[in-house]
């Protein structure tokens, strides 16, 4: 009896372990898959949301891409259609060798800006000039387009007088088509006056095919733009184009963060899973054998429980193993647990924190976390950004989700997103700053303005902009290094900066180019004021690598409601000013006024015109003969070249070399120069030479040993017969530089002679180490000669100086007897002056050298 009964305490007591083993483990299994399970929805989450947010980001800068690619073309076809000379030749009448010959509206527009079509539509809506892909064609906007576009013409003389453009996304045979459209409007043109008929329509497309849209996606970070095809519609990275995509729908490919997360993260959870699985079946193996093969013994038991420790051991290593801490509050909001990996991520001490209250660690913005956790029917799966300070006393950003527990208080993870949200905020600060210097960039500036003007700014408390260049900043460039340049722009923008109020802004708006709108200035006299100090403050010396740069700036300002009420118009004639400025020597500021715009019109009449000029035929060479003073006889004659323009009559070089010089057509000009003086001069004696004027913009660029060469072989001319006179500018710029372009021009056998010699700063420098032949005086020591003794000493300096380092002194300027027989007195080589003959066109200059050759000597030297 005692036996059997030992017999059933035995079983029951080893199916009881065997019971107790199981339901442990088994509970063990489930808290393990709930962290599996907790983790691979982490990682799906955080997953889905990197995925989304490179969406978000790529839909972003595909609208921003689209919207500057609209902005563009409202700019470009508004400085063609609201200008005074495009209302005469395109509206009142159609001019074809005005618009297209001359290229002021012709192929151009197709070689530099890619508009493969060019209209103009007259007031009843009839296409009166094309230019088809750069080619002058008959066609129809509305034919070439295959559709109407008179809703696209209505709305863009509706804003004629605003001058206002538009534009409008269409679609030709299934590809978007960009189409802007501007009223042609006499502008500010005060010369012309507009007639009764409503205004034509100038019309520029531009059809987006998919190696622009591709470009186009390239220059804003966007992969792979292209017109969405039928099978991609569905797709999520999409933006339509015009009335709910009628134009079409753009669609790219977009980085996809989140799934390279998961194809990393989620095996590796796999893998753990599966070893844990593996662990969890060896370990209910072991437990099951041995509850059957033991007895209900202390041993038993004891074994059972070293294996439930082991088992807890591995539990504890996956949770310490993931990126997250795992905390635990209870209903007084206390934290009851925090994992160790709490202490390797925040860097905080787990027993100081574990028994404090959860909002003495993590705060939100929104409130206590508390508060958001006794938020009624929150949803489990939303998570939460919380604060807290790490040991540094740096603030570090966390997410954090929690499940409320059955026996009261909250459960959860916590994950640190500092770098994430970091990351985002310099995005978006990037967005409207410039990455060099941190000021506001363009689309900063244009909300600031926009907000100041919607305040209505009045007369007596306007809103000024001020449009800044720097002056001599290429120089610094090219000298020292585009690194020099940026340290010198960051140096620039603090002093800016620190010249102007709080409520004032400073932007960097491209390169050198600065915009500060003030708000808090009442009198022009505080705008000067502080005009001066930024001048005052930019001029200071900026130190880079131990020596000292300097630089200045030039200022264009325009006032609001004064000037102008809209935010591109004062910023047009704030640039407009900054012209004036650099045209008045810079380093100086001008406030904005009508004629300026006017003077802007003109010159853009007459770079219009140079340009017609020197294609067919209208530039005239005069020769100004030199003397040799010693004897009378003529060595050679000085190029000039006069413009005889059709309705202004003779214009003087002073007039439009500068022209030339600041709209790229001085080489043109000087080819054209080049090729004439050494073709007239092959045909002199040869005794005789010819001097050439060269641009120091020259020396700069424009391969000017090839153009010299082919004017040279071209001419037949002997090269020892041709005098290129040069500035002391070009070896200002880039001593090393012209050095080495002078010596390969001296291989050539070309004489190179210095002009206006002592109004530079290193004049006795550059004749020692440039290979000159001879040098000028400038005419301004010659025209007080006789009154000044200063400068007869200087004449006679001059010409000690050249006669020492065997050079060849011409005096220029020579006006009178006097100055003559002073030239003598001193020794001086060579003259020439109106006193001695004024400059002669080609047929003149052919008769005097006949006579010469005749009279031998001019009877009055």
């Amino acid at each position: 009896m005692s036996n059997n009964l030992a017999t059933i305490v035995h079983t029951f007591t080893n199916r009881s372990s065997l019971s107790l083993a199981r339901g442990s483990l088994f509970k063990f299994v489930a808290l393990l898959a709930a962290v599996f399970v907790l983790a691979s929805l982490s990682l799906i989450y955080l997953a889905h949301d990197l995925d989304r947010t490179e969406e978000i980001e790529s839909a972003f800068y595909t609208k921003k891409a689209m919207q500057s690619l609209e902005k563009s073309m409202r700019s470009t076809v508004k400085d063609y259609a609201f200008w005074g000379d495009a209302y005469k030749h395109l509206h009142a009448e159609v001019d074809t060798d005005w618009a297209y010959v001359r290229q002021n509206i012709g192929s151009t527009l197709y070689a530099d800006f890619g508009m493969q079509g060019v209209f103009v539509v007259n007031d009843v809506n009839r296409t009166v000039y094309s230019v088809i892909k750069g080619e002058l064609k008959p066609v129809e906007v509305a034919d070439w387009l295959d559709q109407s576009i008179v809703g696209i013409l209505d709305k863009a003389r509706t804003g004629a007088e605003t001058e206002t453009p538009i534009t409008a996304f269409i679609n030709v045979k299934g590809n978007p088509v960009l189409v802007a459209a501007a009223a042609i409007t006499p502008g500010t043109d005060p010369t012309v006056v507009p007639d009764d008929r409503p205004p034509s329509v100038l019309v520029f497309v531009d059809m987006l095919n998919s190696t622009k849209l591709e470009l186009i996606g390239n220059e804003f970070g966007v992969s792979r733009l292209h017109v969405a095809t039928p099978d991609e519609k569905d797709a999520i990275s999409l933006l339509p184009l015009g009335d709910n995509g009628a134009a079409g729908t753009l669609h790219w490919s977009s980085s996809q963060p989140g799934l390279r997360l998961l194809g990393i993260g989620l095996p590796l959870i796999g893998v753990a899973a599966l070893l844990v699985w593996l662990m969890t079946w060896a370990i209910l193996r072991r437990t099951t054998a041995g509850a059957l093969a033991l007895d209900a013994s202390y041993a038993s038991l004891q074994s059972s429980q070293d294996a439930l420790a082991i088992s807890e051991a591995r539990f504890r290593d996956v949770v310490e193993a993931s990126s997250d801490w795992v905390w635990e509050i209870d209903s007084d909001w206390r934290l009851t647990f925090l994992s160790e990996r709490f202490e390797v991520v925040t860097g905080l001490s787990r027993d100081a924190w574990v028994g404090a209250l959860i909002d003495d660690l993590l705060g939100t913005e929104l409130g206590t976390l508390s508060q958001w956790l006794s938020i009624p029917n929150r949803r489990p799966d939303i998570s939460v950004q919380c604060r807290y300070i790490d040991t540094q006393d740096r603030e570090r950003i966390t997410r954090l989700s929690a499940r409320e527990m059955t026996q009261g208080g909250f459960r959860g993870t916590a994950t640190d997103v500092t770098e994430e949200v970091e990351s985002r905020r310099r995005i978006e600060f990037l967005s409207q700053h410039d990455a060099l210097t941190g000021l506001p960039n363009r689309t900063r500036l244009q909300e600031f303005l926009d907000g100041k003007l919607k305040a209505l700014p009045t007369v007596e408390q306007p809103l000024i902009m001020l449009s800044l260049d720097l002056d001599r900043f290429k120089p610094v460039n090219d000298l020292l290094g585009h690194a020099a340049g940026d340290l010198v722009l960051n140096e620039v923008s603090s002093r800016l900066a620190a010249c102007v109020r709080d409520g004032d802004l400073v932007a960097r708006i491209g390169g050198d180019e600065f915009v500060l709108i003030l708000t808090d200035v009442n009198s022009q006299d505080e705008v000067e004021a502080l005009c001066h100090r930024l001048i005052e403050s930019i001029e200071r010396p900026i130190a880079i690598d131990e020596q000292e740069v300097f630089v200045s700036a030039s200022i264009g300002i325009a006032m609001a409601p004064t000037d102008a009420f809209e935010a591109a118009e004062l910023l047009r004639y704030a640039d407009i000013a900054l012209y004036e400025a650099k045209s008045a020597g810079r380093n100086t500021w001008r406030f904005y006024a009508g004629d300026m715009n006017a003077r802007i019109i003109e010159r853009r009449r007459l770079e219009s015109d140079l340009r017609f000029a020197i294609k067919h035929g209208e530039l005239r060479l005069h020769f100004q003969p030199r003397y040799r003073i010693a004897d009378g006889q003529m060595v050679g004659a000085e190029a000039l070249v006069r413009w005889q323009h059709p309705e202004r009559g003779l214009i003087p070089p002073d007039t439009f070399i500068p022209i030339a010089e600041e709209s790229g057509l001085i080489l043109s000009l000087s080819d054209w120069v080049l090729n004439t003086a050494c073709r007239c001069a092959a045909q002199w004696p040869e005794k005789l030479f010819v001097s050439v004027n060269l641009s120091p913009i020259e020396f700069k660029r424009g391969n000017l040993i090839g153009r010299i060469q082919k004017a040279l072989h071209d001419s037949g001319i002997d090269p020892t017969r041709v005098e290129l006179e040069i500035t002391e500018s070009v070896m200002l710029d880039d001593a090393a530089g012209a050095l080495e372009l002078m010596q390969t021009l001296k291989r050539l056998g070309v004489r190179i002679c210095m002009d206006d010699f002592g109004t530079g700063y290193s004049s006795l420098s550059y004749l020692r180490a440039f290979p000159f032949d001879g040098l000028k005086i400038d005419r301004s020591f010659l025209s007080r000669l006789v009154e000044s003794d200063d400068d007869k000493a200087i004449v006679q300096a001059i010409v000690g100086l050249g006669r020492a380092l065997s050079l060849t002194v011409t005096a220029e300027g020579i006006e009178t007897g006097q100055h003559l027989q002073l030239l003598k007195a001193v020794a001086c080589d060579e003259g020439q002056g109106y006193f001695l003959s004024r400059p002669l066109d080609i047929d003149a200059f052919d008769a005097l050298l006949d006579a010469t050759e005749s009279a031998g000597t001019r009877s009055n030297v």
